[in-house]
């Protein structure tokens, strides 16, 4: 079973960009690290590859990161 965690926008927020999701999942150490990670191709949002840290993530997408756990925004 593939393990999923959740993340909840506050309230009051429709969307998340996708470079802040993965600084706040520890998937990247710092902001300046977070275009490095999404060139090399190991993160998909929706099962997509996506390169754009600006991309808006909304509740019910689901962000893959090579060797975590998914995310869905909740």
């Amino acid at each position: 079973m593939v393990s999923v965690r959740t993340v909840h926008l506050r309230p009051g927020e429709e969307s998340i960009r996708l470079g802040q999701l993965l600084k706040l999942v520890d998937a990247v150490p710092t902001g300046a690290q977070v275009k490095d990670v999404l060139l090399t191709g190991t993160v998909r949002v929706n099962g997509e590859p996506e390169e754009r840290r600006g991309r808006q993530l909304r509740r019910g997408d689901v962000v893959s990161v090579e060797g975590m756990a998914d995310v869905r925004i909740g």
